[in-house]
């Protein structure tokens, strides 16, 4: 529950709020935008990156309440080893194409 918690609430501030930024930082956005748009668009990406560091802290303290420190550390290191794993498999899939 902690991790799913904390996936579904990532996963909603990477996917909703980034592509909405993502989609305005094309190069011809950019070079449309004024610089108080800029300023604008600068400031809700630090926020939301904000937004993660805090929910990843918060995930952190929640999981050191049921895991101790080294499982907490195997866990991190699976999630990172699978996506990996998972980045050179498209990659690899991608250079067939």
């Amino acid at each position: 529950p902690i991790y799913n918690a904390f996936d579904d609430k990532q996963f909603e501030l990477r996917h909703d709020k980034m592509k909405t930024y993502l989609r305005k930082l094309d190069d011809d956005n950019i070079n449309s935008l004024s610089e108080k748009e800029a300023a604008a668009l600068l400031s809700q990406i630090e926020s939301t990156d904000k937004e993660l560091y805090l929910l990843r802290e918060k995930y952190m303290t929640n999981l050191k309440k049921v895991l101790s420190a080294k499982k907490i550390l195997k866990l991190k290191k699976s999630e990172d080893d699978f996506n990996r794993k998972l980045l050179k498999q498209y990659r690899d899939k991608a250079a067939k194409n």
